[in-house]
């Protein structure tokens, strides 16, 4: 797997939120590869997404890593979708995995995974699948067999949380409001009263760093240190943009970021390429597929001496 120095991250302390924004994110460069590195040696990400219903869901969440930086790339997806989804991601290696009736994945599906996820520095879970006990068998079975891949649960992947709340290994969680009460049962409304109180607590309870998701966004790490990003964007609230953030993370942390790093770096990323957009089309409207595509460029603004961004 690929290995690159970890950063602690700038204003880390556990009494108030450090505010996300380029000149942050300055102080906290991201890894980057040698100059005569393969693909490999640029990051390895597994991306386990899609279903019958919803199978553009692996692609924006493929994209998007790819965008981010990662060098190399597998999507295992359910097989009556496989071929299409190769089509869409021709950067993809493709694994067809078969499915249950309702176009999840299988027990049997599940440990055939496990292989996949030991040869890959990162790996994503969860956009565009449908709910099942299989896909909470697989987070435990892949976390069992690879306990040291940083794992990004996105959509129906979280709901193996409650019933398992510590997975141990790196842990990113990228929940809404209302996933976020799905999930532990609180009423959405309180959740966005006091969002980050709800971060802080789960991101303990759970052992894992999650950025609940909202006009403001907060992130928290297992041991009581949080971020907030503030200038989020309403054209953002459209189908397929979690997916985006979610394969976000998962590129950054295949890159050699460490969690709280990927997550901090990927929102703002995102926030970004939704004002890009907004700048371009209009404040409505832009796609989520539209997003990625701003993403290599944005990556340079941190380190351009606070430079505004060139939309």
């Amino acid at each position: 797997m690929t290995s690159f120095p970890v950063l602690l991250p700038p204003c880390a302390s556990r009494d108030a939120a450090c505010v996300i924004n380029a000149a942050l994110l300055a102080q906290w460069p991201l890894p980057q590869p040698a100059a005569d590195a393969d693909k490999a040696g640029r990051g390895h990400i597994l991306i386990v997404a899609g279903s019958p219903e919803t199978p553009g869901a692996a692609v924006l969440a493929a994209t998007a890593a790819l965008r981010a930086g990662a060098g190399k790339l597998v999507i295992a997806t359910a097989a009556s979708v496989a071929t299409a989804i190769g089509i869409a991601m021709p950067e993809a290696r493709v694994i067809a995995i078969p499915e249950t009736s309702r176009g999840g994945i299988t027990l049997h599906a599940a440990k055939s995974l496990q292989q996949a996820i030991g040869m890959v520095d990162a790996a994503v879970i969860g956009p565009g699948m449908p709910k099942g006990v299989a896909t909470s068998h697989l987070v435990a079975l892949l976390r069992e067999a690879w306990p040291v891949v940083p794992l990004v649960l996105d959509a129906t992947a979280m709901d193996a949380l409650p019933a398992q709340p510590d997975l141990g290994g790196p842990l990113a969680l990228t929940p809404h409001a209302g996933e976020m009460a799905h999930l532990t049962g609180h009423a959405k409304a309180d959740i966005e009263h006091d969002a980050a109180s709800h971060a802080l607590h789960y991101a303990n309870a759970w052992s894992a760093t999650l950025a609940l998701k909202g006009g403001s966004t907060h992130i928290a790490s297992p041991d009581g240190r949080l971020w907030r990003l503030d200038d989020g964007d309403v054209g953002l609230a459209t189908s397929g943009s979690g997916d985006v953030l979610a394969g976000l993370v998962g590129g950054l942390l295949a890159r050699g970021a460490d969690v709280e790093q990927a997550l901090a770096w990927a929102t703002w990323l995102h926030g970004q390429a939704g004002k890009c957009q907004a700048q371009r089309q209009g404040p409505l409207g832009y796609l989520a597929r539209e997003l990625a595509a701003e993403i290599p460029r944005l990556l340079q603004v941190p380190a351009e001496s606070h430079a505004a961004i060139p939309y």
